[in-house]
């Protein structure tokens, strides 16, 4: 049985995509919480010990497949990919599958702005505080409008294509990519056409979504490094 060890799912953006590919997909997996604690990132905190002992950078997610280690989430989306053909967890096109690779790779790479200032927190409330990044942080509003360009464009080719509505059509890991963006828009209200706003809507819909999102509002934590907006919940 596949082993995917991932952290508190109200915050961990990463572990959600790997973690909500799987799910949707209908891939089977035992799920190994590791939450942050309060000293997560110290060097001999448990959350290293334990992460560590798999993953020499000491981050989640990590998936194990028969002692096999893979770690980082791209990596992760290859290896099942390439061990689970029939979950067609990439587009069946090659010059799609690349489109869809490469826009991955923009996510695994870029927007930077958007995730420091929008840290991603499933359970809360944020819309004042969106307003006000909207307002004063130029940088998330320039990365907000290239992801509005990039889905407006792929949801207008593929809107023919299939009824799923998701990026390429049907399910794929594009879409398990980008679905801690989507909690990140939907939390902090920020603005997107109708079109998007849509695709959100479709996004937090997916079943394997909408069970990672109600494992993270029953968990009741909070931690105080990843609430830069408030004091308690």
């Amino acid at each position: 049985m596949r082993k995917l060890y991932v952290a508190n799912k109200n915050y961990s953006s990463w572990s959600m995509r790997p973690w909500v590919l799987m799910k949707q997909a209908g891939i089977e997996f035992e799920e190994v919480m590791v939450p942050f604690g309060e000293d997560a990132f110290s060097p001999g905190s448990q959350f290293k010990r334990t992460i560590g002992a798999l993953n020499p950078n000491g981050l989640v997610p990590v998936l194990v497949d028969d002692g096999l280690v893979v770690w980082d989430t791209l990596a992760i989306a290859e290896y099942l990919a390439e061990t689970c053909p029939d979950a067609q967890l990439w587009p069946v096109d090659r010059a799609q599958r690349a489109r869809a690779r490469s826009i991955c790779a923009e996510m695994h790479a870029g927007f930077g702005s958007l995730r420091s200032a929008c840290i991603m927190n499933i359970e809360a409330d944020l819309a004042t505080q969106g307003a006000l990044i909207w307002r004063d942080n130029a940088a998330v509003r320039v990365e907000v409008a290239r992801i509005v360009s990039m889905w407006s464009e792929l949801l207008a080719d593929h809107a023919a294509s299939h009824a799923d509505g998701m990026l390429f059509g049907r399910f794929s890991v594009a879409d398990a990519y980008y679905a801690p963006v989507v909690m990140r828009l939907t939390r902090y209200a920020l603005p997107v056409p109708a079109e998007v706003a849509a695709y959100l809507k479709r996004v937090e819909a997916l079943p394997g979504v909408k069970a990672w999102v109600d494992d993270a509002l029953a968990e009741r934590d909070f931690l105080d490094f990843e609430e830069p907006y408030r004091l308690g919940r």
